[in-house]
């Protein structure tokens, strides 16, 4: 019943328009008959006041009638205003017409009609011909008309319903658990925009919440290594406190909160398509201080960009320290400026990426083919790096110099000065 009551509200309510303007349609029509008939009506006692006139002998009055019976195939007579009959022709007329010249009622319809003379006199008439235009059945007639509009709109309300039904039934498994439910897509009219919208919005919810599940899954594996290795130091440092024990909890847990913090920004930059701060930024003087930290080489020249600086810095700076972590020195850095955009270009001088991985390694926690856990993978640097650079309408590459290593080229807008 109720995947079937939106049809039924559309339907009913087509059905009852079409009855409310049939109904109308009647009324209208109706009273205009009413005038028509009057009109009518009026022609036809001024007729018969000229065929008739007062002076005229019987023998005369019954010529006329003759006449008149013949063309309309009918019984008329003249009555006098007492009721007395002073002619007629053809057969006796029904006893309802004669009632009607004593003032029982007015006489008229469709087989028969009374009219008074301007003189007195009294014309009854009982005709197969009648004086005026013929009369139709007009309720039943819009009725008929009604009924096949009716019959033609269902298939298209059918059609139209069916498919919201479907569209509400794909949103309901979806909103019940079922993130790979797509509604069919069908037509071009607004029901099917609303489909496809729905399907794209399912289509982000869905990565998403693969996203989300994937970076738990990795984060909770990745967290285990310095875990367990802060684990071990820990219950060597407490048989035997050592700087070097210590030092090494202090890097276990440095990992950890690098790795939260990491974490924490990718889940907030997932969320936010917007930055929470805007200013203009001097991408080489940002470049050069992350330089200094991590003896990097700077160069270039001096460029501004639209940004958020904290979200910038940790971009230059994965971009660095991914350099150092899996390339080979010398790690130099370097802004262009042309056509408008910026390019910042990291180098390492290291192996480099294969050609079929340099798309993959900015997917979360992506370890190479053939890297083992103590080696380490990518983590959620690259990630980021491609995140935040989204996040301020710039693209991300990778290079392969032809004296080898790898080069990752990030390109901005160019800031208006």
């Amino acid at each position: 019943m109720m995947r079937n009551s939106l049809f039924l509200k559309v339907y009913a309510t087509l059905l009852a328009t079409l009855a409310v303007v049939a109904i109308a349609s009647f009324m209208f029509v109706r009273m205009g008959m009413d005038e028509q008939d009057r009109g009518w009506a009026n022609r036809r006692d001024h007729f018969l006041a000229a065929m008739l006139p007062p002076d005229a002998d019987p023998a005369a009055i019954e010529i006329v009638l003759d006449r008149l019976a013949v063309a309309f195939d009918g019984d008329i007579a003249v009555f006098g205003p007492g009721g007395n009959m002073i002619a007629a022709a053809g057969n006796a007329l029904p006893p309802e017409l004669i009632e009607g010249i004593h003032g029982h009622h007015g006489g008229g319809g469709l087989q028969g009609f009374v009219t008074r003379l301007p003189d007195g006199r009294y014309v009854a008439a009982r005709v197969d011909m009648p004086f005026g235009p013929g009369r139709r059945n007009l309720l039943r007639y819009l009725a008929l008309v009604a009924a096949v509009a009716g019959l033609a709109a269902y298939p298209v309300v059918r059609h139209l319903t069916r498919r919201l039904e479907g569209l509400r039934r794909g949103v309901e498994d979806w909103g019940a658990g079922a993130l790979d439910r797509r509604v069919a897509v069908e037509g071009t009219d607004e029901v099917a925009a609303v489909a496809a919208t729905f399907n794209q919005a399912a289509d982000r919810v869905e990565r998403l919440v693969e996203a989300h599940r994937s970076l738990l899954a990795n984060a909770s594996h990745e967290l285990r290594s310095p875990l367990a290795r802060l684990r071990i130091a820990i219950d060597l440092y407490e048989r035997s406190a050592s700087e070097d024990r210590k030092r090494e909890i202090v890097r276990n847990l440095g990992e950890l909160d690098s790795l939260v913090e990491e974490i924490l920004l990718a889940s907030r930059l997932d969320h936010n398509d917007r930055l929470d701060l805007v200013e203009a930024v001097d991408l080489l003087a940002l470049t050069a201080e992350e330089g200094a930290r991590n003896g990097v080489a700077v160069s270039g020249e001096p460029a501004t960009v639209q940004g958020d600086p904290r979200l910038l810095t940790r971009l230059v700076r994965n971009l660095m320290q991914n350099a150092l972590r899996h390339g080979a020195p010398p790690v130099t850095a370097e802004l262009k400026s042309a056509n408008g955009t910026v390019e910042l270009r990291i180098r390492d001088h290291g192996p480099g990426i294969p050609a079929d991985e340099d798309e993959r390694v900015f997917e979360p926690f992506y370890r190479p083919s053939g890297r083992g856990e103590t080696a380490g993978g990518w983590g959620l640097g690259l990630s980021l790096v491609r995140h935040i650079a989204r996040h301020h309408k710039a693209s991300v590459r990778i290079e392969a110099p032809a004296d080898g290593g790898a080069c990752f080229v990030v390109a901005f807008q160019k800031s208006a000065s």
